[in-house]
């Protein structure tokens, strides 16, 4: 398996979330079929049948979560030499030339994205019409309704 781009941030976060698993809502699951299995017939037994599906989904994801934390290259923009560049990680300020707006975006894996909190896929398209470039450059990003030109105002590693 390839290597999965990821923040420092969002290496962390996985690993939150794979503790929480783990600790917390696995040993609660296993209480839940222990206490449903004291109710009598597991063929009728409803919340037996409910409580095995929620730990199959939990040890999915549990799966899921070592999974890409071992095939993860973390990568820490923080001690990286401040080029000027936009790289993973970087977060970035730009002007769309048409609307006259300005947006900042932090590049992240696919994983860590969310564009409601401004963090943008490294593979999307904005994304990958911004690696590369530097403060003053000038991109066009294919999007669904046409092109937009954007300028880069301002890189920052944080």
């Amino acid at each position: 398996m390839s290597q999965i781009p990821m923040t420092l941030r969002g290496a962390e976060q996985l690993r939150e979330e794979l503790n929480e698993l783990k600790n917390v809502k696995r040993p609660r699951i296993i209480a839940s079929i222990a206490d449903a299995r004291e109710h009598g017939d597991l063929k009728e037994n409803a919340e037996y049948h409910a409580a095995r599906e929620e730990q199959g989904f939990c040890e999915g994801r549990i799966q899921e979560i070592e999974a890409k934390l071992s095939n993860a290259q973390i990568i820490d923009v923080t001690k990286m030499a401040a080029t000027g560049r936009v790289i993973f990680g970087a977060t970035v300020t730009v002007y769309n030339t048409h609307s006259e707006e300005e947006a900042t975006y932090r590049i992240v894996g696919d994983d860590e994205a969310d564009f409601k909190q401004n963090l943008i896929s490294v593979n999307s398209p904005m994304a990958r019409g911004l690696i590369g470039k530097e403060v003053d450059d000038v991109t066009v990003v294919k999007t669904p309704g046409g092109d937009v030109e954007y300028e880069v105002i301002k890189v920052e590693y944080f």
